[in-house]
Parts: structure tokens; sequence; C-alpha cells
């Protein structure tokens, strides 16, 4: 057990006496010392040189040629699992005995009292060295390194990309020190560093050899959203998305995984052949080349929708062969609107063929077409004279647009709403979205139009109103609508009339207002221009004048007697006379 190569045998010691066990002389004392003067000389707090006797999974053992052996836990050599019976270790004597008489010796504590030289000198001799990783931390890893703990940057750990960290702790793995920081005594370590300049012989090497078209496998190394890396053995080259599938491709994790091989064939790179364009699409045949052959113009078709834009949908028939429904295919409608009303991505649609080139590889598809166009028996459902229901669509300054059903549009004119009502603006009269009830006036096949009125549900009351208003009648109306030129009265027995503001004076001088409801007599009755011309003076001036005629025929003069010109008591001159009968004509004409 213990190291025998420096004992010197005691120079008075009779080997004979002892082993025939005759010397009885010997004192306890003096067997102590000769065992003693065997051993080697330790003191406390020094490094020394042991030798491994026994490692298991707790503890290892050390004899340093002391009269007992010490014992390390066997965590201080997680550094080296390589370590065996036989290995020389470091050791730092903690105690020469304790309470139990063990020597306490500790690996770590000698490591580290060599260990910033030891790691500078790996510095200084570019000298590869094993670590042990203890841990994560924030950007890498801490690693065991002669007993000090230095960073290993994430990104040194290998020159792949990591994923997961995780699976490295716990590990030993070899380094090389690649910064130090004397004031703060941090260590940063590098594995990246020992597998780079191979790589780069590696790298030259199929970089020399890269041709276009050549097909090469590799491994995915990183997924993008615009793309897949791949390595193809030291050299990275990108799969750009569009070169993943013929077909649309919008998360190339639906094409690949990380770590699969693949074949990819080599589209392009730059002089320096530094960036690599590769494909993976290229490597099968392109679909249009195997499409159907007997599929023609006409043919119905199903698919799902890939893309979609204002103007249209992108329908995928099959992985890599598109066709484009326009948005004037989706209706038989002629008001363009955008195609998200009519589909959505990832719809399954059904389709006619419209056009197909298989040597632009295009194809042109309609919707539409597989529903009847209306207008082809539109004089069958919509009739001239026929009754419907519309859907207000917009206003225009001299009507309102409305659809009667898909495709299918109608105008009814600003002067078709009411046979009463004038209308300034169709805004007054309904709302867009609303329900209105028409009447089919006039088809016009060629222009898909159809021309729809609203008044013509009932009967013309100007027919009516043509016996009633009669010039001279006198009815009840209310002033709705006051103007510089005159007045709107709504009439009681129905319509509208007008009166100018010298119609509107009342009898006592004051002008009628709005609101307010008066007698009025009718002037003037125009039909086919829908004119009612009213007066309320005339209701009270009138007989007011019938009055005058009355008394004045009781003053008349005898026939025998001469009339005074100039007869003061008749109340009347000649000029009075002339003035009355001018403004009797005036209102025999109307005005």
């Amino acid at each position: 057990m213990s190291d025998l190569k420096n004992v010197q045998p005691l120079a008075e010691f009779d080997w004979d006496e002892f082993e025939n066990g005759t010397n009885v002389n010997l004192s306890k004392e003096e067997l102590t010392k000769a065992y003693d003067e065997t051993l080697n000389k330790v003191s406390e707090h020094q490094v020394t040189e042991g030798t491994v006797i026994s490692v298991d999974k707790k503890e290892v053992i050390v004899n340093i040629g002391y009269k007992s052996d010490g014992i390390i836990p066997a965590s201080e050599f997680r550094y080296n699992p390589d370590l065996k019976v036989g290995d020389k270790v470091e050791v730092y004597v903690e105690n020469q005995e304790d309470k139990k008489g063990q020597l306490l010796l500790s690996h770590k504590k000698a490591r580290l009292s060599k260990s910033w030289e030891r790691v500078n000198a790996a510095l200084d001799n570019e000298e590869i060295i094993q670590g042990y990783i203890k841990c994560r931390t924030k950007g890498g890893m801490i690693v065991d390194v002669f007993g000090i703990e230095a960073f290993l940057p994430g990104s040194q750990i290998d020159v792949h990309p990591i994923r997961d960290y995780d699976v490295f702790v716990g590990k030993t793995m070899e380094f090389k020190v690649v910064k130090i920081n004397q004031e703060f005594r941090n260590v940063v370590v590098s594995h990246k560093a020992l597998i780079e300049a191979e790589l780069e012989q590696q790298k030259k090497e199929i970089i020399s050899k890269l041709e276009k078209g050549q097909i090469l496998e590799g491994t995915v190394k990183n997924i993008t959203s615009y793309g897949v890396f791949v390595d193809l053995g030291g050299v990275d080259g990108l799969i750009h998305i569009t070169d993943l599938s013929w077909g649309r491709v919008s998360d190339p994790h639906e094409v690949v995984t990380l770590d699969q091989k693949i074949n990819v064939v080599i589209l392009d790179f730059d002089d320096e052949k530094k960036r690599i364009a590769l494909g993976l699409k290229q490597l099968t045949p392109h679909p249009w080349d195997a499409l159907d052959s007997e599929l023609k113009v006409g043919d119905h078709v199903k698919g799902k929708v890939v893309v979609i834009a204002d103007y249209g949908a992108f329908v995928e028939i099959a992985p890599g062969v598109e066709g484009l429904i326009h948005v004037s295919e989706m209706s038989w409608s002629q008001h363009l609107r955008s195609a998200q009303e009519f589909m959505h991505v990832g719809d399954e649609v059904e389709a006619v063929i419209l056009t197909l080139d298989r040597d632009e590889r295009k194809m042109s598809l309609g919707i539409k077409q597989l529903k009847e166009d209306p207008w082809e028996t539109i004089e069958v459902k919509y009739p001239v004279g026929s009754k419907h229901t519309a859907k207000v669509r917009n206003f225009t300054n001299f009507g309102i647009f409305v659809e009667l059903e898909e495709g299918v549009d109608g105008l009814i004119h600003i002067s078709d709403l009411s046979w009463t009502k004038k209308v300034k603006h169709p805004s007054e009269f309904t709302q867009v979205g609303e329900a209105v009830d028409v009447v089919v006036l006039e088809i016009d096949k060629e222009n898909r139009r159809l021309s729809l009125g609203h008044k013509q549900l009932e009967d013309n009351p100007w027919d009516t109103y043509e016996t009633l208003y009669t010039p001279g009648s006198v009815h009840k109306g209310k002033i709705t609508e006051m103007m510089d030129k005159g007045a709107v009265i709504a009439l009681n027995e129905g319509g509208e009339g007008f009166a100018t503001p010298k119609h509107l004076a009342k009898e006592d001088g004051t002008q009628a207002q709005l609101g307010e409801e008066l007698e009025f007599k009718v002037i003037e009755f125009v039909k086919d221009t829908k004119r009612i011309i009213l007066s309320h003076s005339r209701t009270f001036e009138e007989a007011k004048e019938e009055a005058k005629k009355a008394a004045r025929s009781k003053r008349a003069p005898k026939k025998e007697e001469a009339p005074a010109i100039n007869n003061v008591a008749a109340g009347t001159t000649l000029g009075d006379l002339d003035a009355l009968a001018e403004l009797k004509a005036k209102l025999e004409k109307g005005e």
C-alpha cells in the first residue's frame, strides 16, 4: 500500500532476531519511529501528486505515500470521465488527519492552484484541452476547465445552429481557449474552433467541384419563412420557397423538416461560390407536362383556391397547375366587385375551363358559366308590365339602380318614382340596401338593362285631379314649403299646387306663412306638366269685386238722367274704371 522506493533500512536493526522473534528489546517508540521514517513527509495546505488506487461513482481513493489514503468526491473528476486506477493526479492536502483519522484531500483545489497558469499556457500554445459542461447560462454554457468556470458561447458550440442546448449539459468535450480577460479572470472557450479548420478544407474541396445542374445530397440545416438552408457538407445552400415545390408553398415546413436528408440540384452560384442557389422541385417533372392530354376548353374541373386578389382568384386543379378565375367570370353581373366577395383562400370550387394554353402553361376558368345566363330568357322571367321586388344598389342624380337578382339590374328614373311628389334626389325616396317594389317598363337585352318604374304600381291620380281641380274651383290646402318664388301647397284632396307671393296675400294684408291651412282657388291646371297654380288672395278679392259691382248697379242713374262725369258721390273715376278693367284682364289670363 505504501510507496517503498525511498525507504532506507535501519543501520542497527537486527533482522535475524526480528524474524526469529528473539528481538524483544525493541520498544514501541522505536517501532513507530521506524514506520514513520518509511513514509513520505506530508505538510498540510500543499499540493502534491498521488496515484489513483480506486474509482467508483461516489469517490476516488488516492495514495500519496502517507500512512493513510485520501478520499476525494468523484464529482471533482467530472471533467475527466476516463479517469482510471493508476492515473497520477494532483491533490491538495487539506488535513493530515481528521477526527476519524482520515487524510483529507481535494483535487479541485489542487487544480485551482495551478489552473490559471495552465489556462494561459493553453491560450499561448493553442493547446486543445478538455472541459466538463456544467450547466446552461444566458447566451451559452458554463464549462469546467482545470477547475475554472469558463464561458462557452452558444455560437461556439458547433458550426451548425444549436436548437437544444440542454443535450450538451453533463458532457466532456475538447475545447480551445480563445480569449482571457486577465483583469476579471474571465475565460472564453470554443469547440467550434477545433472543427472549423477541418471544415474549411472540406468546404474548399466541395466548392471547387460545384457545377450548375449538379445533384447533391444535403441536410436541412435551417428553415425560414423565405426558404430552406441546406448543409452540403460544410457548404450551405439556399432553396428559395418558390423552388421547393411546383405548387404554391405558404410555409416551408409543409415540405421539409429539420435534419432531413434530401437531394437538391444546384441552380446557380456567384463567382466566389459563396451564395449557392438550390432547387428541390426541379428534380421532378413539371406538372403541366403530366396534365391530362384529354383536358379541353369547356370541361369542368375542381380545385382549391390558393391565392386571391381583387381582380380574381388562382385555383390549383393539380399540384403546380393553376387557373385564374377573373372576377368578371364569377358572376353574370356587370358590376365588377372584389373577388373576396365570392370566395376565400382554401375554398374548394368547381369551374369551367375557358382557355387552355399548354405551351404558355396558362389556363383561365369561370364559375358563372355553371349557372344559366339570366339574360338569355329575360323576357320570360321579367316581361314588360310584370311586378317584382328589387334591392337598391346605388343612386345617381337621375334615378335609382336596383338589382332584381344576381346579374339582372334595372334603373328607376327619378320621374318614375312618384306621380305627385317632386323628388329632387332619389335619396329622399329610399336608401341603399332597401327593398323597393317595381314594374318592368322596358327591356334592353343588348345592353342588359331594364327600365323600371315605381309609380306605375298605382293608377295615375292626375286623371282624377283633372276633373277635381278645374280652374276657378276652391280647395283647402296646407303650405308645406316656402321659397322666394312662392309656396308649395299640399291640397287636402291630394297632389301639390303652387302659389306666387302676390297670391299668398291674406285679407288682412298679411302674408300667409309656412304650415298655415287656407282656401285656395285654382287659377291654372296643366296635366301634361303636372302643374296646379293656386291663389289664396283670389278667394276674397273677387268676392269684394262682385260686392262693389252690386253696389254700383244700385246707385246707377236712370236712363233719362245724364250721368255726371265728375260725380264725387259715385266714388269711382274713369281712371279707376280703366285700372279695374286692366286688373280683370290680367286675372283672366292667370297672371
